[in-house]
């Protein structure tokens, strides 16, 4: 399927910092929780990621990240997760995040 580029613009992907991480075990697959800092204007948001294969939560706090910033907020048992974290797959097909190669100023938006 083809997109327009006004297509793409509709998703905004943003950069932030994990500040805070911990284990999901209400969730029905291994799951973390994070709360990222998109900074002043966007804030701290929280997300739900399948990302225990590769990560513990104390070797995320600091980490720049890439999220979809403006899907709805969706339900995930007792968390409302607000953004969605950027991933890619490895040889087994587990998540593995996606962030700049170097640390830039929070908020910025993927272009």
């Amino acid at each position: 399927m083809t997109i327009t580029f006004d297509d793409f613009l509709k998703v905004d992907v943003r950069v932030g910092r994990i500040t805070r991480a911990e284990p999901f075990p209400e969730a029905r697959k291994p799951a973390l929780r994070l709360w990222i800092d998109f900074g002043e204007r966007i804030g701290v948001k929280r997300s739900s990621a399948q990302i225990t294969r590769h990560y513990a939560p104390e070797t995320l706090i600091g980490r720049q990240v890439l999220a979809v910033v403006n899907f709805p907020p969706r339900q995930i048992g007792p968390v409302l997760s607000e953004v969605l974290c950027l991933g890619v797959p490895d040889a087994e097909g587990e998540v593995v995040l996606v962030g700049p190669g170097h640390d830039v100023p929070l908020g910025g938006r993927l272009y």
